[in-house]
């Protein structure tokens, strides 16, 4: 089912957003060579702790899946999402992928950045960068009007225009009071396809590229994490967009 916003509500939603991007902000400011991600993990859960808010992504089990066992997920150089936080200590050059949930009030937020550790490749850099500009065009098309062909069409053409692949069979999503709700928010798309986009609306937009050019994936034996089927690098960058009649507001900046 689809859920329209009121006006304060999106306001509630804007201020768990808001603690999403200080725990993903704290965990980017502290992944140096040698951390572990357990470490990075207690970061996140203490940002969002101290906020008064709960993480979202602990303890999440859909459709019968082992309860995921972290407050974010890590996924690190050829892992595109849900890594699970451990032991392994971060090494210089790697891609590292953060994820982050937090409902305060009863309201969610979710976000992703993806940034290198210490001495990174260009290439590296350039991937990462185009996710993030993926994001950033696919918000621009979340207008009123609109419909989520065109969100999945701004986001599709400018990944595959650069030579990336996109992670296949996963996209963004509904967001409000649970952490997933509908619609389904593809990252590919045609225009003028697809819901028509309403004041109210509030999705996770997610943009997941691959390195070199293919889509596949792998199930790591946790059950969770997936990675590149090739071993290439990847990039995930997501922000919680609100739907307004001014247009879209980003409510995890």
């Amino acid at each position: 089912m689809v859920e329209l916003k009121t006006a304060g509500e999106i306001d509630a939603m804007a201020a768990a957003g808001k603690i999403v991007a200080d725990a993903l902000a704290a965990v980017r400011e502290n992944a140096r060579v040698g951390v572990t991600l357990l470490e990075l993990d207690a970061i996140a859960a203490d940002v969002i702790s101290g906020a008064g808010a709960s993480p979202v992504f602990l303890n999440y089990a859909p459709h019968g899946a082992s309860p995921f066992p972290g407050v974010i997920c890590a996924s690190v150089n050829d892992a595109v999402v849900h890594g699970i936080p451990d032991a392994y200590r971060l090494k210089d050059g790697d891609l590292i992928s953060i994820d982050g949930g937090a409902k305060l009030d009863g309201w969610c937020g979710d976000s992703a950045i993806s940034f290198v550790v210490g001495q990174g490749r260009r290439e590296d850099q350039a991937l990462i960068d185009a996710a993030d500009q993926a994001l950033a065009l696919g918000i621009a098309a979340a207008i009123p009007g609109n419909r989520l062909g065109d969100i999945g069409a701004a986001i599709g053409n400018h990944a595959r225009g650069l030579g990336y692949g996109m992670l296949a069979d996963h996209g963004g999503h509904g967001i409000g009071r649970e952490m997933h709700e509908g619609p389904d928010v593809p990252n590919e798309g045609r225009v003028g396809k697809g819901l028509r986009l309403r004041p109210g609306l509030v999705i996770a937009i997610e943009p997941m590229l691959i390195a070199d050019g293919t889509d596949d994936y792998r199930h790591d034996a946790d059950g969770w994490t997936l990675r590149t089927l090739t071993g290439a690098r990847a990039a995930h960058s997501e922000h919680t967009v609100a739907i307004t009649e001014d247009g879209p507001v980003i409510l995890t900046r």
